[in-house]
């Protein structure tokens, strides 16, 4: 009798437990999607109540008039979806290749100086972002005069040191033989690099090319420092126009915020499992 009431005892207590579980995700679910959905339900407001923001929950009007006066707005409204993705790509693109060969040659080649050049880049990965961007704009607008250009936008996303320590620690945990029977065969390192590693490191290439896009996609900081004109600014800096000292045109905002998500919802959705991979990659000890 006693074991069935302590049996039964143990089985409340799970079921309460799992009843807070689920409670507790369910508000923190809501605490997260909550800024999505207010995005998604102001964009469709009237975009001429200027500096009007409607706090209502659910939505009393549904139009694509703020839309509509997003793209009119400026004729720089789909220039500056065009700068995003110039920019997201071709930094997506440039960090999975050095990134990915910087990790190989720290991970799999034996040189010179190879740890403490690593810790280096351990110590800079630590420094806040915020803190290096005078020395960088220092470097790239008053020395290199390359103020309000693409190269401005794009030299300082080309690879990232998180992106080589990711590589890295993936590509010490793949075998050394298959690496040693590929130089008996001939191969030189550039070969073993893009016919064994990269096949074997599909994984942690696609985390970083996703962290990396979306990195760069949602930047504001570093593109709002650079450009000056508006045919240069990216999307993000782009929605700054539509603030004004005495009114904000919110829903056209909020319009123009929720067609700059629309990449983001897409890649998720359809890489989901690489960002769930992703949590752990970093963490396997090499």
């Amino acid at each position: 009798m006693s074991l069935y009431k302590s049996y039964g005892g143990n089985k409340r207590h799970e079921i309460i437990y799992k009843v807070i579980s689920i409670a507790f995700l369910l508000l923190f679910a809501v605490a997260t999607l909550f800024p999505i959905y207010f995005m998604i339900i102001s964009s469709f407001g009237d975009p001429i109540e200027a500096g009007a923001v409607n706090y209502s929950l659910i939505p009393t009007k549904f139009t694509l008039d703020s839309f509509k006066f997003f793209f009119n707005y400026s004729e720089y409204s789909v220039r500056w979806l065009l700068n995003s993705l110039l920019i997201a790509s071709v930094a997506t693109i440039s960090n999975v290749v050095f990134a990915g060969m910087a990790g190989y040659a720290f991970s799999k080649i034996k040189f010179p100086g190879r740890k403490w050049l690593f810790f280096l880049l351990l110590i800079a990965m630590m420094i806040p972002y915020q803190v290096v961007q005078v020395p960088l704009y220092i470097l790239i607008v008053n020395i290199f005069n390359l103020s309000n250009t693409y190269a401005s936008l794009m030299l300082p996303t080309l690879c990232g040191v998180y992106n080589i320590f990711l590589a890295k620690q993936f590509m010490s945990t793949l075998p050394t033989e298959v690496i040693e029977c590929a130089k008996i065969e001939g191969c030189n390192q550039f070969q073993i690099f893009t016919k064994i590693i990269v096949p074997l490191s599909k994984t942690v290439l696609a985390v970083m090319a996703i962290m990396t896009f979306m990195e760069n996609w949602n930047t504001f900081f570093w593109p709002f420092l650079v450009t000056k004109t508006m045919d240069m600014q990216t999307i993000q800096v782009g929605l700054k126009n539509f603030r004004f000292a005495n009114t904000t045109y919110f829903s056209p905002m909020m319009a123009g915020a929720t067609i700059s998500a629309i990449p983001m919802f897409i890649l998720f959705f359809s890489l989901q499992k690489y960002f769930l991979q992703g949590v752990t990659v970093g963490a396997v000890k090499g």
